[in-house]
């Protein structure tokens, strides 16, 4: 019961990704049938993933404070409707009210479901984000094919099918997530009751979090300078088509997708700290592979190295900032999955400048130096189990 929970709420954030993911192949149709400038777009981009991660954190506090069940659920019919009832407005601010809300179903969903999945998975916590993870991977994989064949076929109208999507798995949410919730709850008093371990609140350790939260800044530049520059680079430095430079990218999400799990099982048998540093600790090379590579065929194999320093770390992170904030793991869950996916995104502009400049190596020898100091802050986190893990409830009762 537990795992297929911890699978339902994958699929849930499937659903709640499909939107977002979408929101780039539904964009070239706004522009052809509401004649949208660039401008309008990069505001709607706006709207979908930096207001939204932005305004993540405060959703998982929130969730800390007053935590339903229903929160998955509504964060899912919004992101859902949210995109559906775009496609059927001309005027741009009512289609940025609907991406905005959009945006905002992400928010509501990410903290509070991250928090069950550390809640439900027991011992294998990373393992479970790392399932939860690849549901959101899916999610922004599978969008943009939805959203090219609907609105082919439908025209703008084509949205309200993620609408459908997202009314219907919250209502599949609203139905299980309680039962599934209730299963817990009585395995948990069945443990206590035999005088095993359970995990409960510990204390928050925000010295910790805060060293995590600018490991997870370096993280989040590299990984969204990787996809805007990757292609370009590769087009500058081999002469590959532009059709060519985007299936490194495909290979990219496919890679994140497999390292994601493979991280997450490695790191329920490594330890928190240990995952880390032997990830982020590959991170500076596999940058500066890439400025070596003979041939483009060579980048693939880069890729996936880059992939596993980026992703295969994703778990460690998201459960080593759960287990920092024991006390706050909805808010710690807002920063550590909303902030890490965007954040970056403040530095890219400045890489593009310097591109502009001195050319695509430099930013690419920066890329590796950022790795290296994630690698420094990886070495500069604490063991959690001195700094406030979880004690079991017979400890705390004594």
């Amino acid at each position: 019961m537990k795992n297929f929970f911890v699978y339902l709420v994958s699929l849930g954030h499937m659903c709640v990704d499909l939107p977002p993911g979408a929101l780039p192949a539904v964009l070239p149709f706004f522009v052809l049938y509401n004649g949208l400038s660039y401008t309008e777009v990069a505001g709607l981009m706006f709207a979908s993933s930096f207001l939204s991660s932005i305004v993540q954190p405060l959703f998982g506090y929130w969730a800390d404070k007053s935590s339903r069940e229903w929160y998955m659920a509504l964060g899912i019919a919004m992101s859902g409707v949210g995109l559906g009832i775009s496609g059927f407005f001309h005027n741009y601010w009512l289609i940025f009210a609907g991406i905005t809300l959009m945006g905002l179903g992400c928010s509501f969903f990410h903290p509070e479901a991250a928090r069950i999945v550390n809640r439900t998975s027991g011992e294998h916590r990373a393992t479970g984000m790392g399932i939860f993870s690849v549901g959101g991977n899916a999610g922004f994989g599978i969008g943009p094919i939805i959203a090219a064949a609907a609105l082919t076929a439908w025209g703008s109208g084509g949205t309200a099918i993620f609408a459908i999507f997202g009314l219907v798995m919250a209502a599949i949410m609203l139905w299980a997530v309680p039962r599934a919730l209730s299963y817990t709850k009585t395995i948990e008093e069945k443990l206590v009751k035999t005088g095993k371990k359970v995990l409960q609140q510990g204390r928050n350790d925000w010295n910790a979090f805060g060293r995590l939260t600018i490991v997870i800044f370096c993280r989040s530049v590299a990984n969204t300078s990787i996809l805007a520059f990757l292609p370009l680079y590769c087009i500058h430095r081999f002469d590959i088509s532009e059709a060519a430079a985007s299936t490194l990218l495909a290979f990219l999400a496919i890679a994140g997708a497999f390292t994601t799990l493979a991280g997450g099982w490695l790191t329920d048998r490594l330890g928190l700290i240990r995952a880390c540093k032997y990830g982020y600790v590959l991170m500076g090379p596999a940058f500066a592979l890439l400025l070596f590579a003979p041939s483009v065929w060579w980048i693939y194999p880069i890729i996936a190295l880059i992939s596993f320093t980026l992703n295969g770390t994703y778990s460690a992170f998201v459960v080593l900032g759960q287990t920092y904030l024991s006390k706050n793991i909805g808010f710690a869950s807002g920063v550590t999955l909303g902030l890490s996916s965007s954040i970056g995104g403040i530095i890219t502009p400045l890489l593009g400048k310097l591109a502009d400049i001195y050319g695509l190596e430099l930013v690419i020898w920066i890329l590796a130096g950022i790795g290296i100091l994630c690698m420094i802050g990886a070495f500069l986190l604490p063991d959690p189990e001195k700094t406030g893990e979880p004690e079991n409830i017979e400890a705390a009762k004594a």
